[in-house]
């Protein structure tokens, strides 16, 4: 009897131990952001839509996931030379003009002028129809969602495809780009706020993930950006790619619209107002990507 009591015992503690083993275990494994939270992510929706971009040879060079640059790109992009802003008017807004593609449905079309409308709110940027100025976004349905990077004047293309790319965080994304700014992992300071494990990256993948030379405008590293991938962004083997430091639970890449420091950077680059539009403390690179 004593032996029994003793062998139940021994089985209960056992399974007690493995029961909270596994449960140690699946909390360390999905701590911040699963696989399954970063479905909806900008940049897990971007590598989706962006699955055909290059086989269309009507479609720009696209690098570093999402943003196009021009045949002959160098050491340093003309961008980057005249500063690449859209500009000012004497009312103190930026006007920039677009044009929509009749590919579009209606419903289609008022999610992305909603989405551009959005900027006139908490900014200074106002999107106007095209009415025959030189320079202005040439918004597509192409194979992905792409932009470049700043003004590049003339019709330059925005492309937001009809499948995939119609997402209100997409779109402030893409129009982002346009306005001057890059991705948030990329920043120059970016290795005191996240580790990137290259060993977990689709080969062929790794430059999405180079650091470059920008200008943060005084402001934080913000892991809640709408310009920041999501943890698993070009993975290879449903781990993570981009891991916050010092906490790993941090959850990044889920934003669904514009931060607020993502307002305070416009604000701050096209100094739209007189609180936000003190001298940038920095001093600014020769390549003025942001």
């Amino acid at each position: 009897m004593i032996l029994q009591i003793t062998a139940l015992c021994l089985f209960f503690c056992s399974v007690c131990s493995f029961t909270i083993h596994a449960s140690v275990k699946k909390t360390d494994e999905y701590s911040g952001n699963s696989i399954e939270d970063d479905e909806l992510s900008v940049s897990t929706l971007i590598e989706k839509a962006n699955v055909n971009v290059g086989k269309n040879l009507d479609d720009p060079l696209v690098l570093f996931g999402d943003i196009a640059v021009p045949t002959g790109f160098q050491n340093a992009d003309p961008c980057t030379f005249r500063g690449c802003l859209w500009p000012k008017s004497r009312d103190g807004n930026v006007y920039v003009p677009y044009r929509i593609s009749n590919q579009y449905s209606q419903r289609e079309r008022n999610t992305i002028v909603q989405g551009l409308r959005s900027f006139a709110s908490s900014t200074c940027i106002r999107f106007t129809p095209l009415n025959r100025q030189r320079d202005f976004l040439d918004i597509q349905s192409r194979s992905g969602c792409f932009s470049f990077v700043g003004r590049r004047g003339s019709g330059q293309t925005l492309s937001l495809q009809r499948q995939g790319c119609i997402f209100r965080s997409i779109i402030q994304h893409e129009v982002l780009h346009a306005l001057g700014f890059n991705h948030e992992q990329t920043r120059s300071d970016r290795d005191q706020h996240v580790r990137i494990l290259l060993q977990n990256v689709i080969p062929g993948m790794e430059h999405n993930f180079r650091k470059i030379q920008t200008r943060n405008l005084n402001t934080p590293y913000d892991y809640n950006s709408v310009m920041h991938y999501g943890r698993f962004a070009f993975s290879r083997n449903r781990q993570p790619t981009i891991l916050p430091i010092p906490d790993g639970n941090v959850a990044i890449g889920r934003a669904e619209q514009m931060s607020p420091i993502d307002i305070l950077r416009v604000n701050r680059l096209y100094r739209c107002n007189s609180t936000l539009s003190r001298p940038d403390p920095e001093p600014v690179p020769r390549n003025l990507f942001l």
